[in-house]
């Protein structure tokens, strides 16, 4: 197993974001997380990433637990989250915004990011400019490009399609599937339900903090109560 969450349990204050919640995600797979505005997602990747102090429960990853781990010490195991609005360093180039993911690194990184700027050409021919002129789809790829500087084992993306252009959704779910076939394990929080399930071998969805609903993705993109909640609205932000 690579990921595990068993019960887990995240509040702020009186508020209970994620209710005894239990997740897996497999070696090589890509689980989506759907649900509405306020359903838990992004507080369960926050808290799965060591950004946010669960209340309760476990979090394991590749059999080890990590509660008791930073941010920085998950990356460093390989878990990276990609989080919703990009959080790129305007203020720096994309070359520099690039080396801020190898940042815990002491190796030569310099071939990585040849590779990097040959899967996204954009991001090339930008390299010296400031993260701040990029489009948005430049900036989720330059996310991406970041996080994969870490060499992650597992990657979560937090909305990764938000704000994007139907074409460059499109590209963005090419560019996923391409990763999973390179190894790459995911977990997909993402408000275009229809295409996260079309990419995803499994998915949970949530609900006020809840698992409502889980199983092969092929099953619950045919369930006709996610087809009335989600299908059809891929432009509503969840």
């Amino acid at each position: 197993m690579l990921l595990e969450v068993n019960a887990l349990d995240v509040r702020y204050g009186t508020t209970r974001a994620v209710r005894e919640l239990d997740l897996k995600v497999e070696p090589g797979e890509i689980v989506a997380v759907l649900g509405a505005n306020g359903a838990g997602k992004s507080s369960l990747l926050r808290s799965v990433q060591g950004l946010v102090r669960p209340a309760g429960g476990s979090i394991r990853f590749e059999g080890q637990s990590v509660l008791g781990l930073s941010a920085a010490s998950r990356v460093s195991r390989g878990m990276v989250l990609v989080p919703e609005g990009r959080q790129i360093f305007t203020s720096l180039t994309v070359h520099e915004n690039l080396l801020m993911g190898a940042y815990s690194r002491r190796d030569d990184v310099s071939a990585e990011i040849a590779r990097i700027y040959e899967r996204f050409p954009n991001l090339a021919r930008r390299r010296d400019m400031f993260a701040s002129v990029l489009s948005g789809g430049e900036q989720q790829m330059l996310a991406i490009g970041r996080a994969l500087l870490a060499r992650p084992r597992l990657m979560m993306l937090d909305e990764p399609s938000l704000g994007l252009s139907p074409l460059l959704v499109r590209a963005l779910f090419d560019l996923i599937r391409e990763l999973n076939r390179d190894g790459l394990s995911m977990l997909l929080v993402e408000q275009n339900t229809q295409m996260a399930l079309q990419c995803a071998s499994r998915a949970y969805v949530l609900e006020l903090g809840r698992l409502v609903m889980s199983g092969p993705a092929a099953e619950i993109l045919g369930d006709p109560r996610i087809a009335a909640a989600y299908l059809g609205s891929s432009e509503r932000r969840h």
